[in-house]
């Protein structure tokens, strides 16, 4: 088992919104101060894995059948953003694995006994590109082999959820994620990184590993009629909202929670802070006092445009509604946007440091590096995810059997 603490399960389906956020927010100086740490061990140190599953944190999106909080799907970016105010690193490792915790419950009922019957505080990394998985149909199942890089918290894992592409003949038809045990596949040890460091998001690898079709689901939602399984066990509206359009919106919510902490150091920083060359104090320059209110209003910007797309999806989906494909192309488009405010934001607070913005001791230097490399994701790719919503916008059409 490579999951920290082997405890007895807890039952954290009692604990509501408001209870799970106040955990989380007392939480911040912890994380904060264990920050460093992480980044050396290049994954969540134990101490920090401990008190993640101590408070339940971990399964904030988990199913309360199996003991899990299920969360209002808002939680799905206030958790993260709350998370990341302390360590990036922690907000976007809970996140993967409580959202893993939530596609689970997409599964047939026999995958989900497999998975959390032995312990609900089980953990499941994943690696989700489907171009990077091949599946070929067997009886009885799949055979899978690929290899999957930024598979984050695998270090904390006994499970992988890995997609392929579903081929016949050479042929794509489906797109699947498969759910893998750690005995199946391999974790290359190549996470040696600019920033991010301590999601230890390393490489899983697997050849010719056999599938049973209940450990494997369509991720194909835009056929006519598609159905995950689960979704006959849980009457949750909430479990039903696609990942496809709002994926970004839970890692977005770190960047966004990485940039008020940077936010928050660069305002402590400049009122204690003379210039080095004319003893001037900083607070004191226009200049910086506009690099510091438009940091924080792109900030909170970033933030509303998020989570608005949030709840505003919960409501579609609380009324019995589906997205149609301009309101996903619209939410994904949204994300690359704010995960691009938020870099311009830290940014700018960064190159106010000078000098000193090179050193490692300097407070804001981890914090710069980890939003540079949480901004590299597909989801933020401004390139990727603008044109799709122009395209349909301008009356053209866009096809995707996975959005």
């Amino acid at each position: 088992m490579k999951r920290d603490m082997k405890a007895a399960a807890t039952d954290f389906s009692g604990v509501g919104y408001e209870e799970a956020m106040r955990r989380a927010r007392e939480l911040i100086p912890f994380f904060r101060s264990h920050a460093e740490e992480c980044e050396k061990a290049r994954r969540l140190t134990a101490p920090v894995m401990e008190a993640l599953n101590r408070s339940g944190l971990i399964r904030y999106l988990q199913p309360k059948a199996w003991g899990g909080m299920e969360l209002p799907f808002l939680a799905y970016y206030d958790m993260p953003e709350m998370l990341s105010r302390g360590d990036i690193s922690v907000g976007w490792t809970v996140h993967n694995l409580a959202s893993h915790h939530r596609t689970v419950g997409w599964y047939e009922r026999k995958a989900q006994e497999e998975v959390w019957g032995p312990s609900p505080d089980v953990c499941v990394a994943s690696g989700i590109a489907f171009q990077q998985g091949r599946g070929v149909p067997v009886e009885g199942g799949v055979m899978l082999a690929g290899e999957w890089n930024f598979s984050s918290g695998t270090d904390h894992s006994d499970w992988n959820l890995l997609a392929c592409v579903l081929r016949e003949g050479g042929e794509p038809v489906d797109y699947l994620f498969c759910l893998v045990p750690l005995a199946d596949y391999e974790v290359v040890d190549d996470w040696h990184v600019l920033g991010m460091r301590g999601t230890s998001s390393k490489t899983v690898r697997c050849k010719d590993v056999f599938v049973p079709a209940y450990r494997t689901i369509s991720m194909a939602v835009g056929k006519p009629g598609h159905r995950w399984p689960g979704l006959k066990y849980n009457s949750n509206p909430h479990i039903r909202i696609p990942i496809s359009a709002l994926g970004g919106h839970g890692i977005g919510g770190c960047l966004v929670g990485n940039a008020r902490a940077a936010l928050e150091i660069a305002i402590e920083l400049v009122k204690s802070r003379t210039t080095s060359y004319q003893g001037a104090r900083m607070r004191d320059f226009q200049t910086v006092q506009l690099r510091i209110g438009a940091a924080g209003a792109k900030i909170d910007a970033a933030g509303l445009l998020l989570r608005n797309d949030v709840l505003e999806a919960m409501g579609i989906y609380e009324a019995g509604g589906t997205l149609d494909v301009e309101t996903r192309l619209r939410y994904k488009r949204n994300a690359a946007l704010a995960a691009k405010l938020t870099v311009e934001a830290v940014d700018s607070l960064h190159e106010m440091a000078g000098a000193n913005g090179i050193y490692d001791h300097y407070a804001l230097q981890r914090v710069f590096r980890d939003q540079r490399a949480a901004a590299g994701h597909f989801s933020f790719s401004v390139d990727a995810q603008l044109p799709p919503w122009g395209l349909v916008a301008l009356g053209g059409e866009f096809k995707s059997p996975t959005l």
